[in-house]
């Protein structure tokens, strides 16, 4: 894990989210608390105008000090990427979800590109790629 990585909360996923036009809505899982029983610490899902939604989850804490005494961030998060409310990748073409519907361990700069890349996705292309046979 690199130290230099800015960690991510459900408030600054959000904010992203948002800033990027999507309708955002967020839960915390984990709380302050160790044997807190779920197994993530957040999760976000910001469904954009074009109708394609990011489910971002945190799975867990990372320590950034041996004792796990303090520094618990979350530096990484997995992404999924929805088409009316089904799993799907992106069109060919994009630098994300291809031929997969889930980006895992991805850094806050991922995130920002990953949001501006499904934001700007026109949908028309899924059915252009499928029509083309580019899509399956």
């Amino acid at each position: 894990m690199e130290a230099g990585l800015p960690p991510m909360t459900a408030d600054s996923v959000r904010e992203l989210l948002a800033a990027a036009g999507a309708q955002v809505m967020a839960r915390s899982g984990r709380t302050e608390h160790y044997s807190a029983p779920r197994e993530f610490s957040f999760e976000v899902k910001g469904t954009f105008p074009n109708g394609m939604t990011l489910h971002i989850v945190a799975r867990q804490f990372n320590y950034r000090d041996p004792w796990e005494a303090s520094g618990r961030v979350n530096d990484l998060v997995d992404v999924m990427l929805l088409k009316e409310g089904d799993l799907t990748p992106l069109p060919k073409g994009y630098p994300y979800f291809q031929g997969i519907d889930e980006e895992c361990g991805v850094d806050e700069e991922q995130l920002r590109e990953i949001i501006n890349c499904v934001g700007s996705v026109h949908v028309k292309l899924y059915e252009l790629q499928r029509i083309t046979g580019d899509l399956a």
